[in-house]
């Protein structure tokens, strides 16, 4: 008998069911964090946004439907809660042109002469405008599909591809900038 589904937990939990709740946190509580963490940069902060999701999927379990998959609805609790932190906190980070890099997989063979080793790329992707860091970090960092990433981000399949097309032009002219 192989693992249960996320979706059958989920609606187990959603009927008041503890132990179904406990597992998919305990499945999906890394996945949340990594989410946190690339949005903000900080592991304080992903440690804080990690629990409030936890929180906010505690209170929110019973509304669970099935509509859509359960990682795409979880990703969505948290996307929402992470943005509200940014926006609570205005953290703006400024990012130095050095700290500008390579970005998912066409960008650094566009610039291939540019040495970007050492550089991160998760602060370079936070120094992104918001909807085309929120489509990069959905897509790339968290392996959704543009239709995924379009439902958390409660946008259209195509806007999604639009804002990392415009991320990867930003950050390849960046890159040359830097090289």
């Amino acid at each position: 008998m192989g693992e249960e589904r996320d979706e059958t937990l989920a609606m187990r939990a959603a009927r008041g069911c503890r132990a179904s709740f406990a597992l998919l946190l305990h499945r999906h509580y890394d996945r949340i964090y990594r989410l946190a963490w690339r949005w903000t940069g900080s592991r304080t902060a992903g440690e804080d946004i990690a629990q409030d999701v936890a929180l906010k999927l505690a209170r929110a379990i019973r509304t669970y439907r099935a509509d859509a998959a359960f990682t795409t609805w979880l990703h969505r609790i948290a996307y929402t809660t992470t943005v509200d932190f940014l926006r609570a906190n205005q953290r703006t980070v400024a990012v130095d042109p050095s700290e500008i890099v390579r970005l998912i997989d066409g960008v650094a063979e566009a610039c291939c002469d540019v040495d970007t080793s050492g550089i991160d790329l998760w602060t370079a992707v936070r120094s992104l405008p918001d909807q085309q860091r929120d489509a990069v970090l959905l897509v790339y960092g968290e392996d959704l599909s543009h239709a995924e990433a379009a439902t958390v981000m409660g946008c259209s399949e195509s806007t999604v591809s639009w804002h990392v097309h415009e991320a990867r032009k930003r950050l390849k002219i960046l890159l040359e900038a830097v090289g």
